[in-house]
């Protein structure tokens, strides 16, 4: 499986956040606010990618990713780098939709109430979002494995 391109997700982030403010210039009204248990999902997501790129990186640092019982099967190594990767672009893609939601209010915030009262949980859900991309990309790196050397096989 190849790396996540970190030029791909900042893209995708860039594309879907343009996207979002020209769909939140035309229908904000349809839009409600933020419910605070956005951010808290994704700050979990990310503490939990996090948490796990730390174990899974300290297991392979001290060569303990086998089949034995004491050591981490790679298969499950493997399913956290999967974890990871959608962790990444979800993160990007929700990202840059908060951000460029985030982006319309601000210019807005000035004038219309309820874009300067929704700002502070659109911003949240942007920046946790974020994050959540930062720890899967994280997670994924920190599940790879280095090539076999020439003597093994794979």
């Amino acid at each position: 499986m190849k790396k996540t391109p970190l030029g791909g997700l900042a893209a995708t982030g860039v594309f879907v956040a343009l996207f979002a403010a020209i769909f939140t210039w035309r229908f904000y009204h349809l839009q409600g606010p933020v419910p605070p248990v956005v951010p808290a999902v994704f700050v979990g997501v990310a503490v939990i990618c996090g948490y796990l790129g730390v174990k899974v990186k300290s297991r392979r640092e001290e060569g303990r990713i086998g089949l034995d019982r004491s050591q981490l099967n790679p298969v499950t190594a493997a399913q956290f780098l999967v974890v990871g990767k959608a962790a990444a672009w979800t993160g990007a893609i929700v990202g840059g939709y908060y951000a460029g939601r985030a982006a319309y209010q601000l210019a807005q915030a000035s004038w219309l109430a309820s874009a300067a009262d929704e700002l502070p949980g659109v911003a949240a859900a942007a920046a946790t979002a974020i994050a959540m991309a930062g720890a899967g990309i994280y997670l994924e790196r920190a599940c790879e494995v280095p090539p076999p050397t020439e003597g093994e096989t794979r």
